[in-house]
């Protein structure tokens, strides 16, 4: 298991990989990232392709984040395109637990242990039905011993709650828990509700904003998400880690990388101390 070489000391806080691109090669974005004075990363590169990592590539994702001391906050798997965990054809299906299992060994190799998912998209066609459940769930319980292997728990990036819900109320919170994503939750009348319904289960969190009309990943208080609530219920969850933002650069109409990366920090430092705020005034109510 990777450990990071030097985070120890900084207050921590995360920033996504993918803030400029989601493909090739992630150098680069690794140090500037560690320049601009972020201690960790949430891996988003290849969120949504059929991408397999080999040991190779690993390993030197490993040695970047070891030279440039950067921890892993967690990693977004990828529900894969024609490799999916939900697929209806058998053979798509077990390729798309392959590439989840893949995603899950990289996350323990790089030292996390959350991976993040989506729901497979053949749980939200019209035509869903209950055999679409049934496969979905041989899926995880295929994924079930590789979590417990490697310590890496899967994470449910929220969009529909409902279904959400159900695989919550199925899975125990050592294999399954919540992804929260506020900006997917800006786009919901109800989003910071559901949280709270399920903050017990929170396990890791996407933290961006939008103007309520779109998936924007704006920089936090960016748009409109309710950020003062947002800390609150982060602060009374079972989440135990950080700030951790998946923000891009795209519609910011900020230009310059470190520019971007020196106000990314700003506003996820300004978010850290909101939640730590209350934090100690949810431990003084207790």
């Amino acid at each position: 298991m990777h450990r990071p070489g030097s985070t120890a000391g900084k207050a921590p806080l995360s920033l996504t990989t993918d803030y400029a691109t989601s493909t090739g090669s992630p150098g680069v974005y690794l140090r500037r990232i560690a320049e601009a004075g972020f201690t960790h990363i949430h891996w988003c590169h290849q969120w949504n392709t059929d991408f397999l990592y080999v040991p190779a590539e690993i390993d030197r994702i490993a040695s970047w984040m070891d030279e440039f001391g950067l921890g892993l906050t967690d990693l977004h798997g990828s529900a894969g395109i024609e490799k999916g965990w939900g697929s209806r054809l058998d053979y798509e299906r077990e390729a798309g637990v392959d590439l989840v299992a893949n995603r899950m060994h990289m996350t323990s190799r790089l030292g996390g242990d959350v991976c993040i998912m989506h729901l497979p998209r053949e749980l939200s066609l019209p035509d869903t039905d209950s055999s679409d459940w049934e496969r979905f769930y041989r899926s995880l319980d295929s994924l079930r011993p590789i979590s417990k292997r490697t310590g890496v728990r899967i994470a449910i990036e929220n969009g529909d709650f409902d279904p959400i819900e159900n695989v919550l109320d199925r899975y125990d919170p050592e294999f399954v828990g919540l992804c929260y994503d506020c900006g997917h939750g800006n786009l919901a009348p109800d989003g910071l509700d559901r949280l709270d319904r399920n903050r017990n289960r929170l396990i890791s969190v996407h933290l961006h904003d939008n103007d309520g009309s779109g998936d924007q990943h704006l920089l936090p208080f960016a748009g409109g998400v309710d950020w003062e609530r947002l800390a609150e219920i982060v602060a009374a969850s079972s989440y135990d880690k950080w700030v951790s933002m998946e923000s891009a650069m795209g519609r910011m109409g900020i230009a310059s990388e470190r520019e971007f990366l020196a106000e990314a920090f700003e506003r996820g430092s300004k978010l850290a101390g909101m939640i730590a705020r209350a934090q100690k005034r949810d431990v003084a109510a207790k």
